[in-house]
């Protein structure tokens, strides 16, 4: 089987900088198994974004801080035709951040959305600006980073110059050639999805 997401990455590098998409699962955090521009959260869940470098989805970083729905969407009355979902966004470390950037602290908020409304949707009502790249990868949420999307890192933690691309191609198999691991093309391919439908929203307020 082979996924459109990334090209070949170099047997040398470290991972990829970018946002991944978590669903709160009880008292864990599990990585999504579909992306925020498909999933329909229900009133009462939890979701998370968090930003940081990784090269396999079961190794990512978590999102950190209070994670509990009665505490973040305490002072957010429920509305009957509405749905309540609770969001942890974490900007991650400084280690993570790209060059001559610091990360805001993690902080939570309580979207109130239509009873249809995808993850997506969720972290637009509350999260702005977002900001895509041409392919509708999600790069930046509430300007963080200010530049790059989804950009390959070296060990040391400089860019390599390798992007993601939705185009290219990769071996389910994790890569013989040192490619990234299908968890991690998984991972970025479903944040991949909330571009797509957050462009797709934009279009029709506009029509």
């Amino acid at each position: 089987m082979l996924l459109g997401v990334l090209a070949a990455a170099p047997a040398q590098a470290a991972g990829y900088r970018y946002w991944s998409f978590w669903e709160r699962d009880g008292e864990r955090w599990t990585y999504a198994t579909q992306g925020p521009g498909t999933a329909r959260p229900d009133d009462g869940d939890v979701q998370g974004f968090r930003f940081s470098v990784s090269d396999d989805s079961k190794d990512s970083a978590q999102p950190r801080g209070p994670a509990d729905f009665a505490d973040i969407c305490e002072d957010t009355p429920a509305k009957d035709g509405r749905k309540r979902v609770g969001l942890v966004v974490d900007f991650g470390t400084a280690g993570d951040a790209p060059d001559g950037e610091r990360p805001p602290k993690p902080r939570t908020a309580c979207a109130q959305v239509g009873e249809d409304a995808t993850s997506a949707e969720a972290l637009a009502a509350v999260a702005k600006p977002l900001r895509y790249d041409n392919k509708a990868l999600l790069c930046a949420i509430e300007d963080y980073p200010k530049s790059g999307c989804g950009e390959q890192v070296s060990g040391d933690g400089d860019p390599t110059g390798t992007s993601v691309t939705t185009d290219a191609r990769a071996n389910s198999d994790g890569g013989d050639d040192g490619g990234p691991s299908v968890g991690l093309i998984a991972g970025i391919a479903a944040v991949a999805l909330l571009g797509g439908a957050g462009i797709w929203q934009a279009r029709r307020r506009r029509g």
